[in-house]
């Protein structure tokens, strides 16, 4: 099975100073064939205006992933964190029993872009935590490097399920090959420029769904950059 989500295709909110689309249904947006992929239950492609954003709100027992493309999304939460994540960086709230946090555009005028991705926990009720780590820097030309585990080894952050997140960035003309998915799903987000399978041309905030297939090959005729999510077929 490979289902892409085209960008075109997704839910959509936009509500003047928030522009979403949504990989899975949320919120207003409901579709009864895409609540979610294996431990993935939301994948929102968020842009905020400037000064605008999400004011204190609360969630439980879920790991929430954001991913700023551009500008500086501005978190604070009620287990103290303050936090300006820059583009380039990730941070990771996981909610455990009980979290209240706000995210805002840290810029008065210019937008903000990232990703937004929860995951479904396997444990429940545990304390939340706050993690953060730069992207931009790491080596992952040409070849995908870990960036999410579950046991958050190698600098990676640590999440609470059995998923593995990577980031690759491709220069133009290479190729990724992904191991043939008997014994997991795999979930491939694009976020910058084109990657190419089956013929198929995935741009920026497209995604694909993987499970049951042999060893997939991904082409990029441009410069390209991909987070690829890794889960158990128990998902």
């Amino acid at each position: 099975m490979k289902n892409i989500r085209s960008y075109n295709d997704l839910g959509k909110t936009n509500i003047g100073w928030l522009d979403s689309r949504h990989s899975f249904s949320f919120g207003q947006y409901f579709d009864p064939a895409y609540m979610g992929f294996g431990h993935l239950r939301v994948i929102n492609n968020d842009r905020v205006l400037g000064g605008a954003g999400f004011s204190p709100h609360s969630h439980d027992n879920m790991e929430i992933i954001s991913y700023v493309m551009e500008g500086g999304l501005a978190h604070g939460d009620s287990i103290g964190t303050k936090s300006v994540i820059p583009a380039g960086s990730i941070q990771l709230m996981s909610a455990g029993s009980g979290i209240t946090h706000s995210e805002y555009n840290a810029d008065p005028e210019k937008p903000v872009h990232f990703y937004q991705i929860w995951v479904k926990p396997n444990v429940r009720n545990e304390a939340p935590g706050y993690q953060e780590k730069r992207l931009d820097a790491i080596d992952a030309l040409n070849h995908l490097v870990p960036i999410i585990t579950p046991d958050g080894k190698d600098g990676t952050l640590r999440i609470k399920q059995d998923i593995r997140v990577f980031i690759g960035r491709f220069e133009a003309g290479k190729t990724l090959e992904l191991p043939k998915t008997d014994t997991q799903s795999i979930w491939v987000q694009v976020t910058k420029g084109t990657a190419i399978l089956d013929y198929n041309a995935l741009e920026a905030g497209d995604g694909i769904a993987i499970k049951g297939e042999d060893v997939i090959s991904i082409t990029f005729p441009n410069p390209t950059e991909l987070l690829v999510f890794f889960m158990d077929e128990t998902a």
